[in-house]
């Protein structure tokens, strides 16, 4: 039943799609079955399959395939092939080719000279028309279609080519029509027009979750919003950059390696703008192995991305490209969340620079996209990929994001730069999904907290790398309708809990605090107690001084007042043994005085702390009780770290006015007036 259901919807989507959409639509099947033998981007075969292939008569589109793979076999140029080809034309005389072009000024000849990737020329002669109609021959290079002629002059053998170009036809639709897309939208509910598109990429939408086409469909943004930078960084072969080589004619994607200011930006010497001015997209491939040669590289880099121009000489220049950075995570998330931080792929100049990484407005996680396999591919219609990235590129002239304000505003703890990104997600997403302008208050709330979680993912990687700095990430947004405001959280900050579930150990105590690094994290103690004189060892917090003073500052508080916690703890018949462990790598701190008395109070009286239990707060010397610091964002820590139950003092209660309330109700507080009240309490002892 269910496969007939499903085969009928398939059958819906591709009614609708014929009657909306003719000739705009391509069977994607056909295209694997060219792909296979021919090496060349899917816009390209799709360009040529659009002229063929546009019919549902199956002898139409068998005999449309036959012409395009004639047209391939005899045009495009193999790199393996390239003497044969150009044998072909020099016996010919003419012949045409689909190859790579890019092309080139000649200053000391002052002329246009091309290069063609698979067929190997170069310095080919090129008429000026072609560089100044498509500039981005000039940056990168474009697929076309090249009319070549071969005239050997014997009297110019010396200096001439006998190779000339005729013509160029670059592969791409000519101007898209908006209104009749916007019209067609209509025709199609969410679910139907996110499967149009999951297939336009070549997907196949009935082997994904929804989650992930929408995941798939934020990889979409960067095409269609103005200076976008989007960051995924995921595990092999889940196609991060499939979109920005293969689909779209308007992006060009940088492979690893040394990249120029000259050639990103701007060329001083021949006043030539450089990659981000001439597509709409620049991907980045293995971020890992990005590396300026120039030493202002980096900074020129944040400049665009923060404002979307450079300053090149006396002038400011200003473009529209977005910026997309992917690459390989070779590890757990878990384990890199636990050990460093998510931008850890990236080459440390950047990596560690939270002013570059604060920039980045979208963090998408690519291990929750599916390794692809062969089923992930459809065999059904899409749109042409040059009609999907051509109305792609039409919509970065419009601004849907506004109508946010209608119904939401965004809460407090977002600023700027987090509004900014989340402003631009939003907008990309509604031109995606409802290009039209038409969608509910639900369905725009949908992508807002998308949009949110995938700002906020970037801001807790800062709040990691740049401490206090960046602790504002409880991202909210206000419902206008009944004033409630509602917290978004990032899915994997709750994966791999440090704060275990259940009853710990006797002597095992988990504390949050701040680090020698200025981050706040979450610290394990394990206390062991064996027969002795009253020794105090402790293990595991290094040389640091004060993380020393305060190990002692507890166990000298026992000595003094083990007999009013309990007459079960002595501390002259017994050796205590504790260890620190810095579980997210933030630097010992002297901090843990009241945990460290907790620990010794458990193993000695044989009894385990409260289950998912944090201990926060501190005590002098003489026991007074000290406040937590930064309440709001200790607590989230707490959160995101898995505890259930949290230990406070009773003086840090009046702060609880500067915790969102959402936070205050995930914990069950349990407040504390003492330092004896604090062991009891957490030891469960009424």
């Amino acid at each position: 039943m269910d496969e007939n259901v499903e085969k009928s919807r398939r059958e819906i989507i591709k009614e609708k799609l014929r009657q909306n959409f003719e000739g705009r639509i391509v069977r994607k099947d056909l295209t694997k079955k060219i792909k296979e033998g021919a090496n060349v981007p899917v816009y390209v075969l799709e360009f040529l399959l659009g002229q063929y292939c546009s019919s549902d008569d199956e002898e139409i589109i068998e005999q449309g395939v036959q012409n395009v793979k004639q047209i391939l076999s005899e045009n495009f140029v193999r790199p393996d092939e390239a003497q044969k080809i150009l044998s072909r034309l020099r016996s010919r005389g003419t012949h045409t080719i689909i190859d790579m072009i890019t092309v080139r000024l000649d200053i000391k000849k002052n002329i246009y000279v091309a290069d063609f990737s698979n067929l190997g020329l170069t310095n080919i002669p090129i008429p000026d028309e072609y560089p100044e109609k498509y500039d981005r021959l000039l940056c990168g290079g474009i697929w076309g279609i090249v009319h070549l002629q071969y005239e050997y002059v014997e009297e110019e053998k010396k200096n001439g080519n006998p190779i000339q170009i005729r013509k160029v036809s670059p592969i791409q639709m000519p101007h898209v029509e908006m209104s009749e897309l916007k019209e067609g939208r209509k025709a199609f509910t969410k679910e139907e027009w996110m499967d149009v598109l999951m297939r336009s990429i070549g997907m196949e939408p009935d082997e994904l979750t929804g989650r992930e086409k929408w995941l798939l469909l934020t990889r979409m943004i960067p095409l269609i919003e103005n200076n976008f930078n989007l960051c995924e960084l995921g595990p092999r072969s889940t196609g991060k950059s499939h979109l920005y080589k293969e689909i779209s004619p308007n992006s060009i994607l940088v492979s690893g390696g040394q990249t120029t200011v000259a050639n990103l930006f701007y060329n001083m010497g021949r006043r030539t703008v450089g990659l981000v001015g001439l597509w709409d997209c620049v991907a980045f491939d293995e971020v890992a192995g990005i590396r300026f040669k120039d030493k202002d590289g980096v900074q020129i880099m944040k400049d665009y991305m923060a404002s979307g121009s450079f300053a090149r000489g006396k002038e400011e220049k200003a473009a529209s490209a977005s910026m997309v950075f992917v690459g390989n995570i070779n590890q757990e998330v878990d384990v890199l969340l636990k050990t460093s931080s998510l931008f850890d792929p990236f080459p440390p100049e950047m990596g560690t620079d939270t002013a570059f990484l604060d920039r980045i407005h979208c963090y998408l996680p690519g291990w929750e996209v599916p390794k692809f396999r062969p089923e992930h591919f459809t065999d059904d219609y899409g749109f042409i990929t040059d009609y999907l990235s051509e109305f792609i590129r039409e919509l970065r002239k419009e601004q849907y994001g506004d109508a946010l304000d209608r119904y939401f505003r965004l809460g407090k703890n977002l600023n700027q730069r987090d509004t900014i990104a989340v402003r631009k997600m939003v907008d990309g997403y509604l031109k995606l999904m409802y290009p039209d302008g038409e969608f509910t208050k639900e369905q725009l709330e949908e992508i807002l907290k998308l949009a949110l979680e995938m700002r906020r993912r970037v801001k807790e990687q800062l709040k990691k790398l740049g401490g206090m700095e960046f602790y504002d990430v409880n991202f909210s947004y206000i419902d206008l309708e009944d004033m409630s405001e509602h917290y978004v959280s990032v899915p994997e900050q709750g994966s791999g809990k440090l704060i275990p579930e259940g009853m710990c150990n006797p002597g095992q105590v988990y504390t949050v605090s701040r680090g020698r690094s200025g981050m706040l994290g979450v610290f394990r103690l394990e206390s062991q107690m064996l027969p002795g004189n009253g020794k105090f060892e402790r293990t595991g917090i290094g040389s640091d001084r004060e993380a020393k003073e305060a190990a002692n500052t507890a166990f000298n508080f026992l000595k003094a007042n083990g007999n009013r916690i309990s007459g079960a703890i002595s501390t002259t018949t017994k050796d205590y043994i504790i260890n620190y462990q810095d579980l997210q790598g933030i630097g010992m701190t002297g901090k843990l005085a009241l945990p460290t008395l907790i620990a010794l109070c458990s193993i000695a009286l044989g009894r385990s702390t409260l289950s998912s239990l944090a201990v926060l707060g501190e005590i002098s010397i003489s026991g007074t009780l000290i406040k937590v610091d930064e309440l709001a964002n200790t607590l989230q820590v707490c959160a995101d770290c898995g505890a259930k139950k949290v230990l406070i003092p009773s003086i840090s209660m009046i702060e609880f006015a500067t915790v969102p309330s959402d936070l205050m109700s995930a914990f069950q507080l349990i407040p504390y007036q003492s330092a004896e009240d604090a062991v009891f309490k957490a030891l469960g002892v009424e």
